[in-house]
């Protein structure tokens, strides 16, 4: 069986992380298994990228540009639709021709265009599809908020501020909708609210929607000796340490703002931890968050390697996610497989994932105070040790590489079966 997998880049952002590491689980798992990808980062001879041109700028250009266009000339919130009116033709590629079974991931910002997506349906090989978000069962958005249109028809996307009779939300949605009838489609959420809500979309009726969480390498996201971690990053050695991270810090939808209020409530309501408690922050934007914070930061920005990842992980005494909306998030995975414990609120996928007062804190949505609560709760001395030790085996137990490329193979052996 030889599977290519699908996403515009190799190594940037949650969803590129999670499709190279189910390449890799694959291949271990003796399913052959390429990469294809628009953006390209290393030379790894199992990932091949689409031919380079001027036109790929182009093509993200336009499609930004009509985005604006139909937002009121606004900036704000483009960057949470795609339309994907704009990519490139893959199905002429050698690889695609290799492959028994095409894997789409996250195919946005002008890589693929629905023209490209219809010719790949209509190629004639069964195609997988994991989302990493709601987009392909949505008209044009990432996450849909409180918005529930897509479940019958999507139309003045509450997204777009521009108004006006052109409705590129309807014209998106009617044409994905004849796009997948008929077709040998699989979805995939990484997590079951994902797949819940995708089975309550119209665009997904009569395919089969299931779940498999991400895979991870848990022999390279392990505990280690806490105080060498530190000691790598130049990190305090006699603090309780929180660590925040996403791939852009200040992107509303992973709740910063809650972050700070429940380390102001810890400063008010905890007076023994403010002076032994610092915050670690990794990812984009990560210096300009500095000053909004009550305690102590310790800023790292971005980090590629893996091996420093998990060092990093191992440096904290607990991770903490207020994201507001989320699937399946990378980073709580690869907390748990290093043993260290997570608070996130209950939204999204994360509630699967945290098992509350076991293995981290699971706090109420939105609700900070809950939240100052739950890093209080998990970092009392007594509690941490079984803590750790539950969050290592529970990611161990679900998010392993081999767990994860046994049940791909499954929906593979399946697809080509019903083809």
């Amino acid at each position: 069986m030889r599977v290519l997998i699908v996403n515009t880049a190799e190594r940037t952002g949650g969803a590129a992380i999670a499709a190279n590491r189910l390449m890799h689980a694959l291949n271990h798992n003796g399913v052959e298994t390429r990469m294809l990808v628009r953006d390209r980062k290393t030379d790894a001879p199992e990932v091949v990228n689409i031919p380079q041109s001027l036109r790929l700028k182009a093509n993200f250009l336009w499609e930004r540009g009509v985005i604006w266009l139909a937002n009121g000339l606004k900036k704000q919130g483009i960057f949470q639709v795609d339309i994907a009116n704009a990519g490139t033709d893959i199905t002429a590629m050698p690889e695609f021709q290799w492959a028994d079974v095409i894997h789409l991931h996250w195919v946005n910002q002008g890589f693929l265009s629905l023209n490209d997506l219809e010719r790949i349906l209509t190629s004639g090989k069964p195609v997988v599809v994991t989302m990493h978000d709601q987009w392909y069962f949505t008209g044009i958005c990432h996450y849909s908020g409180g918005c529930d249109k897509y479940q019958t028809q999507c139309q003045h996307c509450p997204m777009l501020k521009g108004g006006g009779t052109w409705d590129v939300t309807q014209r998106v949605f009617d044409r994905k909708r004849a796009m997948y009838q008929g077709r040998n489609l699989t979805f995939v959420g990484c997590s079951r609210w994902m797949a819940d809500m995708a089975r309550q979309s119209r665009l997904t009726q009569g395919h089969t929607v299931t779940n498999i969480p991400n895979a991870i390498d848990t022999d390279v996201f392990k505990p280690i000796d806490k105080q060498e971690a530190r000691r790598r990053h130049n990190l305090p050695l006699d603090k309780k340490l929180l660590l925040f991270g996403a791939q852009r810090i200040t992107d509303e939808r992973k709740g910063f703002r809650f972050l700070v209020e429940a380390c102001e409530h810890i400063k008010m309501h905890h007076p023994t931890l403010p002076d032994r408690l610092g915050i670690v922050v990794l990812g984009g934007d990560a210096q300009s968050v500095k000053e909004a914070l009550p305690l102590p930061v310790y800023s790292v920005g971005y980090l590629n390697n893996e091996k420093e990842i998990a060092e990093l992980y191992n440096a904290a005494d607990l991770f903490v996610t207020p994201s507001l909306q989320d699937n399946l998030p990378n980073t709580i995975v690869e907390a748990m497989s290093c043993g260290v414990p997570c608070v996130g609120f209950n939204v999204g996928g994360i509630p699967e994932m945290i098992t509350h007062r076991q293995d981290g804190y699971v706090a109420d949505y939105c609700d900070s105070i809950d939240f100052a609560q739950g890093i209080a709760w998990c970092l009392d001395e007594q509690r941490q040790p079984a803590l750790s030790a539950a969050a290592r085996a529970a990611a161990v137990a679900t998010y392993s590489e081999q767990a994860a490329a046994r049940r791909y193979q499954a929906i593979y052996q399946l697809a080509l079966t019903d083809h």
